[in-house]
C-alpha cells in the first residue's frame, strides 16, 4: 500500500530566532511521506540563509520559495500553496513556523483524511479538555471565543477554532480554487478560506462545508513566545471579518445562521 503523501507550507518572516531548524531536521515519518516548502516573506533578517541550509541538507524534504518583499502571511500561505500542488501530493497544508502545533500532529490529521474519504479539510482546534495540554493566555482564549462565536455567526458554520495554524486540504481542483485569487485578508485568511468553500457550493450538489470539514481535537499547543500579535491586532480581524461577510455573503443569509 502506498503511503500518503502531503506538503506542508511553513510561512516565515523574520523567524531566524525562532524557527526550531532541529524540530524539522529531526522529525521523521513512518507512515506517510512528508515534505515541507517554507515560504520566506521578505524577512530582513536571517531566516532566508536558515532555510537555505535546511534546503542544502535536504532538498528532496524541504523545499523553499523566496518572496523579495512582505506580503503578509495569507499571500505566503496561498502562493506556497500553489506552488506546493504542483508536486502532486495527495494533501497540502500549512503550519505554523513557531509549532505551537507540534509537528506529530500532521500525522494525526493525515490519518483522519485517510481513514474519511469524504472529508475536504483538517484544521485543528485547540480545545482545552481533561487529558491534553493546550497552553493558551486567558486574555487570548476568551478573546479566541468571542471571535470564534462571531465568525460562527457570519459563516452561519458553527466552527469551534478558525484561528489554529494548523491545517491540511485533500488535493482537488475544488480546493486548489479556493486558493487562486488573492485573499482580501492579511489576519483572517483561515475564515475567508471558509467563506470561498461556502459560497463556492452554495446551491449546489457538492458536499457541504459541515460534511466537508473536520475538526480536530489538538493533543499539545502551547502559546510560544514572540509572537507578532498584538491585542490591538483583534479590532483589525474584526474590520476584516465584516468586509469577508460583505465580499462574500451580500444579501445572503445561510439558514444555518439562525441556529447558531
Amino acid at each position: 500500500m502506498l503511503m500518503a503523501s502531503a506538503r506542508i507550507i511553513i510561512p516565515c518572516y523574520n523567524e531566524e530566532k525562532r524557527l526550531d531548524v532541529a524540530s524539522f531536521s529531526d522529525f521523521r515519518s513512518a507512515s506517510h511521506s512528508i515534505g515541507f516548502l517554507f515560504v520566506d516573506d521578505g524577512s530582513a533578517d536571517g531566516t532566508l540563509r536558515l532555510l537555505q541550509s535546511l534546503n542544502a541538507a535536504d532538498p528532496a524534504r524541504f523545499k523553499v520559495l523566496h518572496l523579495p518583499r512582505n506580503h503578509g502571511k495569507a499571500e505566503a500561505v496561498r502562493q506556497g500553496f500553489l506552488l506546493a500542488i504542483d508536486s502532486h501530493p495527495d494533501y497540502v497544508g500549512f503550519w505554523d513556523a513557531d509549532l505551537a502545533t507540534p509537528l506529530d500532529a500532521i500525522g494525526e490529521f493525515i490519518d483522519v483524511a485517510e481513514s474519511r474519504p469524504d472529508l475536504e479539510m483538517i484544521i485543528g482546534s485547540r480545545v482545552k479538555l481533561l487529558g491534553r495540554s493546550i497552553e493558551r493566555r486567558p486574555m487570548r482564549h476568551y478573546l479566541g471565543r468571542f471571535f470564534a462565536t462571531t465568525v460562527s455567526i457570519v459563516l452561519g458554520l458553527e466552527v469551534y477554532d478558525t484561528q489554529c495554524g494548523a491545517k491540511l486540504f485533500r488535493v482537488s481542483p475544488s480546493i486548489k480554487a479556493l486558493f487562486e485569487q488573492p485573499f482580501l485578508s492579511r489576519w483572517i485568511f483561515d475564515v475567508e478560506i471558509l467563506a470561498r468553500l461556502i459560497k463556492a457550493r452554495r446551491g449546489k450538489e457538492l458536499r457541504q462545508p459541515e460534511q466537508a470539514i473536520y475538526e480536530f481535537p489538538l493533543t499539545v499547543w502551547q502559546d510560544i513566545p514572540g509572537s507578532k500579535l498584538r491585542y490591538s491586532d483583534f479590532a483589525r480581524a474584526v474590520w476584516e471579518l465584516y468586509r469577508i461577510r460583505n465580499h462574500y455573503f451580500r444579501g445572503f443569509e445561510p439558514e444555518s445562521l439562525h441556529t447558531v
